[in-house]
């Protein structure tokens, strides 16, 4: 599994690969089990338009769905 070092520079990678998307709600860095994966915050489902990896380092995906501001 990758160190912290792996993901954030995977992270950086991702995030100029989803760049635009309108169903991106964020990116972010999560515990795993051994180590550290990404995690994409999608509105919907994205289906298999995301990869299951960046350079060594798992993604997962989490359908948050619309953000909304709240008072």
């Amino acid at each position: 599994m990758a160190d912290l070092e792996q993901a954030r520079a995977a992270k950086e990678r991702l995030r100029m690969t989803l760049k635009g998307r309108s169903d991106v709600r964020g990116i972010g860095i999560a515990r795993a089990a051994d180590g550290y994966q990404l995690q994409v915050n999608m509105s919907r489902d994205p289906g298999s338009d995301l990869p299951g990896a960046v350079d060594g380092v798992d993604v997962r995906v989490r359908v948050v769905g619309a953000i909304r501001a709240s008072a």
